[in-house]
């Protein structure tokens, strides 16, 4: 018998917990650890270690120690600082894109001028390193303009400013906060989807589509934030639509990235937007989203450990097949997120039955003692026959437990359904 895998996570969010449990059900696998995680993650075969995610070297002492076959990482800062270098410089495998490739979300500029290179379908954009020069070119922009901080900023460094007045008052805050480099782009009108990319040596596959909600609030008002809810699949996207999005997204950006010699091996996270022109691209980022995860990793028929382990030892790819289910995740968030989120709320929620989920977050304490420790506390989802279904399920345990100084939207998932609750 074949020796069963050992696994790390890097990571803490409700996105690795669903990464977690996914590799976690695969009778290929033994154990899986998850550095930092938390404490709603513990399980049989998950166990919690106390390291932080950009604690390289006492991360890389835990794959020795556990023999620790391969490590998946979550999330983006780690990824941009370099971890799959630091890993493999030591010959350890691990599934994730290195430190040039992860630019492509580290640098808002880099991720644009690649696209541009590689002729992938975006918006008009230019890039500023002082306020000057930013309200200086704002007249090359009509209204609204879209402002971006260069670097990693937790889904909230994007302004939609309606008016050149807002865009130069927001372009000097963020100048003054020290912000060395900005991009101005035109403002793109549409539906927004989430495609996840997986990328090896030895080829690529294509995860279920997702669509999340970036804004705080219902009929996505208030400022945007890591992202409020999903749902998989997304029936209002034309099969016709769908497939302009491979050809004329995907496929250049697989052949820029091999181009580009960078080697890229991870998930590629393709933010789309369908416009009047067609499919264009928003943004890179080189991890899976979150809350997306969450609803996209329960719906593979497909061996997730299995497909992984193929990328890390370069075997054969599996074929990734979906089943034909929904699956709906709504954010439950602490009172006062993104700006100024509260702490230490007691969480507690019971589920009625089998198809419902929780993917824990942004929490203290323990299992039978959950505290809220700021922003997103955790993901409430579903899976069902429908997305309807789905919904419905998800809301009817989130109206009847209320959770005092938390919140969620009540919408999620109205693009496809038209329900909200």
């Amino acid at each position: 018998m074949t020796k069963k895998l050992r696994l790390l996570v890097v990571g803490a969010g409700g996105r690795e917990h669903a990464i977690a449990k996914s590799l976690a059900q695969s009778s290929l696998v033994e154990k899986v650890f998850c550095a930092p995680g938390n404490v709603g993650m513990a399980s049989d075969k998950i166990e919690v270690v106390n390291i932080g995610e950009l604690e390289f070297d006492a991360l890389k002492g835990l794959v020795a120690e556990e023999q620790i076959d391969w490590t998946f990482v979550g999330p983006e800062n780690a990824l941009v600082a370099g971890i799959v270098d630091s890993f493999e410089a030591d010959g350890l495998k691990i599934f994730g894109p290195n430190k040039e490739a992860a630019q492509l979300e580290g640098s808002k500029d880099y991720a644009m001028r690649f696209m541009d290179q590689y002729q992938i379908p975006t918006a008009k954009f230019a890039t500023y390193q002082s306020s000057e020069a930013a309200i200086a070119g704002l007249k090359d922009f009509s209204e609204p303009i879209v402002i971006k901080a260069d670097g990693l900023a937790a889904g909230k460094g994007v302004v939609i400013a309606p008016s050149k007045q807002e865009a130069e008052a927001e372009i000097r805050l963020m100048f003054k906060k020290g912000q060395k480099q900005i991009v101005l782009e035109e403002f793109l009108a549409g539906d927004e989807y989430s495609l996840f990319v997986l990328i090896g040596k030895s080829g690529y596959r294509i995860l279920p589509m997702a669509q999340d909600h970036k804004r705080a609030f219902d009929q996505d008002k208030g400022p945007n934030t890591g992202g409020m809810g999903a749902y998989s699949p997304v029936p209002q996207l034309a099969k016709v639509d769908y497939q302009r999005m491979l050809t004329e997204v995907v496929e250049p950006t697989i052949a820029g990235l091999k181009q580009a010699n960078l080697n890229y091996q991870g998930v590629l996270y393709i933010g789309m937007i369908l416009t009047a022109q067609g499919p264009k691209v928003i943004e890179y980022n080189v991890r899976l989203g979150d809350p997306e995860t969450q609803v996209v990793l329960p719906r593979l028929a497909t061996d997730f450990a299995e497909l992984i382990n193929a990328f890390v030892t370069g075997a054969d790819l599996p074929e990734v097949k979906v089943k034909p289910n929904a699956c709906l995740g709504v954010v439950l968030a602490a009172a006062g997120y993104p700006q100024a989120p509260l702490k230490g709320q007691a969480i507690s929620l019971q589920l009625a039955d089998e198809s419902l989920d929780i993917d824990y977050a942004n929490v203290t304490g323990s299992l039978d003692d959950l505290k809220g420790a700021g922003g997103r506390i955790l993901t409430v989802l579903a899976s069902a026959p429908s997305l309807a279904e789905a919904q419905l399920k998800v809301y009817e345990c989130l109206n009847s437990q209320v959770q005092a100084e938390t919140f969620y939207r009540k919408d999620i998932g109205f693009k496809a359904t038209k329900a909200s609750f």
